[in-house]
């Protein structure tokens, strides 16, 4: 795959270098011919000197057959200028942008443009460290609205159905993984065992009510 990514900043050279490793063609765009010396001497990929925001510039980087396209600057508007440009000029498929401010990341989420908050995954991650959560947050989604969290089954739950863990408008188990079974879209009356892997989705204010009900989860116990 062809991946463009506008912005060698820390995160922008980290994601180059990873996409590099498994083996895409990788073209990192930059302002400042500085920043790509964060490349490293082992980057297979392509460099261009010039700002995302130029279509001659992205044009030149090969944005026209790029099949998917990051924006990682400094700022939010040049971020979501660079990522429109692409969607919509060049027709690339993929479009992330990084967005510091939650309200613009979800506006432009609705406008089809897939966005990273920072500012809500660092908080969320700090959260669910600070509460000893027994989600993990990396299969976590944040729309402010709603959150998506996977927790385990402990001993002292099972035996409960999932009908018994939902709470109307708070908390609505969409799945639930049992061992080598697989993944099932789980009804009301879902007997709930040990170790089973629930997938929830949960509003803001029944969080901490979620979080309570598998507060005793162990490590050893989220790898049944």
């Amino acid at each position: 795959m062809r991946y463009l990514i506008v912005g060698c900043g820390r995160v922008g050279s980290a994601l180059a270098k990873l996409l590099d490793a498994d083996g895409h063609e990788i073209i990192v765009v930059d302002q400042s011919p500085t920043a790509f010396k964060r490349l490293g001497p082992k980057f297979k990929g392509h460099v261009v000197v010039g700002t995302g925001i130029d279509y001659d510039v992205l044009k030149r980087a090969g944005a026209a057959s790029a099949d998917g396209f990051v924006a990682v600057t400094d700022g939010d508007n040049r971020n979501i200028m660079a990522a429109l440009i692409a969607q919509r000029m060049f027709k690339i498929k993929r479009v992330v942008a990084r967005i510091y401010d939650p309200p613009r990341g979800q506006m432009y989420r609705e406008l089809g443009i897939q966005t990273v908050v920072p500012t809500t995954v660092g908080a969320k991650l700090m959260r669910d460290t600070l509460m000893e959560a027994p989600w993990d947050s990396l299969h976590s989604f944040d729309f402010g609205k709603v959150t998506s969290l996977a927790a385990f089954v402990t001993p002292a739950d099972a035996g409960k159905r999932v009908g018994d863990i939902e709470r109307p408008g708070r908390v609505r188990i969409a799945a639930v993984r049992r061992g080598d079974t697989g993944v099932v879209v789980a009804s009301n009356d879902y007997v709930l065992q040990a170790g089973d892997e629930i997938n929830a989705v949960v509003a803001p204010e029944a969080i901490s009510e979620f979080a309570q009900m598998f507060q005793t989860a162990s490590p050893q116990q989220r790898t049944a």
